[in-house]
């Protein structure tokens, strides 16, 4: 009896929180879009005008979005090995590459790659003209070269993200222990193979998490682009304000078109949280 009343007097641990079977935060998605809906239909003019206007320049967002978020993940996959290899050249190059693109604003990096890197690759090529005759072919075509503007705002957001992605895998890869790695290579396994097979697969549910944060992030910043003449919502929207001088209206489903976006992809990156969270139980 005494142990029991002991038992007894012992605060209860507090009830495990308990996940909802479905993401509540739809919700906010499906509010989202039905005041969209609803602005367009109480208000055609100017609301469903705007719709209509920007149509093409949220197909053009989610396409650099979408493009530049898959080299993302290849680069800074190469530079989250980089930064992690044995080798003091690759490990510096790699270094080098992630702290200055991290050190320099997006915008000032697509304002330089669509603006000046045409130029320094112009003046490049009339020096292959006028003091390397075997390279002349080569230097026409760098001489008169311009930058496509989607071609160009897919390179600047590949170039800035794959730094932050590159730390968010290198991160990861050094989070799984070691001994997995040892594990691997006892069973005969090559460097490359374990990466592959043992490594990253585990390396990859643990950065889950930032990496969707990271396209969502993208999303936003896909904005930028429109200052390199690339027509996504953010410049159409403006061109359409300019034209009709409303910004309130305007720059209002702008706004919420963007975040009907960024609220699905969000969505889309908990659920598959969600799944792998299940597969690791």
């Amino acid at each position: 009896m005494p142990d029991l009343e002991r038992a007894e007097a012992l605060p209860r641990p507090f009830p495990r929180f308990r996940q909802p079977p479905w993401d509540r935060w739809w919700i906010l998605f499906g509010v989202v879009v039905a005041l969209v809906i609803l602005m367009a239909l109480t208000r055609p003019d100017p609301y469903a005008r705007i719709i209509r206007y920007m149509g093409d320049g949220v197909e053009v967002t989610v396409g650099v979005t979408a493009v530049s978020y898959v080299l993302i993940l290849i680069v800074g996959l190469i530079a989250g090995l980089g930064r992690i290899s044995k080798h003091w050249a690759i490990r510096g190059i790699a270094s080098v590459y992630v702290e200055v693109v991290r050190g320099i604003p997006l915008l000032v990096q697509l304002l330089f790659i669509y603006y000046a890197s045409p130029v320094v690759l112009q003046s490049f090529g009339r020096y292959l003209m006028a003091n390397v005759p075997s390279f002349g072919a080569l230097g026409q075509s760098l001489s008169t070269i311009t930058i496509n503007p989607f071609v160009g705002a897919v390179f600047g957001l590949t170039f800035c993200y794959g730094a932050y992605v590159g730390e968010i895998y290198r991160a990861g890869i050094e989070s799984i222990p070691k001994g997995q790695m040892e594990a691997a290579r006892s069973l005969g396994m090559s460097y490359f193979q374990s990466m592959r097979y043992v490594i990253l697969p585990q390396a990859i549910r643990v950065i889950l998490p930032p990496l969707g944060n990271e396209f969502t992030a993208l999303l936003k910043d896909s904005s930028l682009v429109s200052v390199v003449a690339v027509a996504d919502m953010t410049r159409r929207g403006r061109e359409f304000m300019s034209t009709n001088f409303i910004p309130l209206e305007t720059w209002t489903m702008v706004a919420l078109l963007y975040l009907v976006l960024t609220v699905f992809s969000a969505r889309i990156v908990s659920y598959i949280e969600r799944k792998t969270a299940h597969a690791r139980q």
